[in-house]
């Protein structure tokens, strides 16, 4: 038995909030957690909506049945099979995006990258790239990948200003997960700024406003 590879088109799917322009000062992209759907994500995110902001939310590739066969879908970016794979199709579906909507906003505008969750290790991987115009990244409840080189994520961060947000009550977030979540970015040069609010595994709107100072 021989395994075979074949690069085919797909159809990505993405939603967005304001409208691309002249007046545009901030681009986000935000990408969405396991099991969930961009267009319920992004409305986490209509605070942001302010005439001069642009956010985009990216759907990850693969999408299946919350419980059994039928009912609520929501979507991941990867499982553990064939994951090189999955994670060199994610860098060229966001860089994809991502070059979409800088032709349609003006040079200097700050690019903004959210990860929450799964969608943190996603764009982190991503930025490791080192093909990503992103001056911002916020990992919101998300854990940064290890399998990140050191050579190139000492240079895919430079100069990127990252904070960490998490809430008080996530189930998924340890004393332990965090000093190793720590360890792993200040190898790579990493000083990030860190928020915590009083709530679990979702997002807190009203923190939003403040990352973008």
């Amino acid at each position: 038995m021989h395994e075979h590879k074949l690069t085919v088109p797909r159809t990505a799917r993405y939603y967005t909030l304001g409208t691309p322009s002249e007046q545009t000062r901030d681009l986000w992209v935000v990408c969405h957690g396991y099991g969930q759907l961009a267009r319920y994500f992004l409305r986490h995110f209509a605070v942001l909506d302010d005439g001069a902001t642009v956010v985009v939310a990216p759907e990850g590739l693969s999408r299946f049945y919350l419980d059994g066969f039928s009912g609520r879908v929501g979507a991941t970016w990867m499982t553990k099979e064939d994951r090189l794979s999955e994670i060199e199709d994610q860098s060229v579906y966001l860089n994809l995006l991502l070059q979409e909507f800088l032709l349609r906003v003006p040079v200097n505008v700050r690019v903004h990258v959210l990860g929450f969750s799964q969608g943190g290790a996603t764009v982190c991987r991503w930025l490791a790239t080192n093909k990503v115009p992103c001056q911002h990244l916020v990992l919101w409840a998300a854990s940064f990948p290890e399998d990140i080189s050191f050579e190139s994520g000492k240079t895919a961060f430079e100069g990127i200003a990252v904070d960490v947000v998490y809430g008080t009550q996530d189930e998924f977030i340890t004393p332990e997960k965090l000093q190793h979540q720590q360890n792993l970015m200040q190898s790579l040069g990493i000083s990030p700024r860190v928020h915590t609010y009083e709530g679990g595994h979702t997002i807190a709107p009203e923190l939003l406003p403040r990352l973008k100072s």
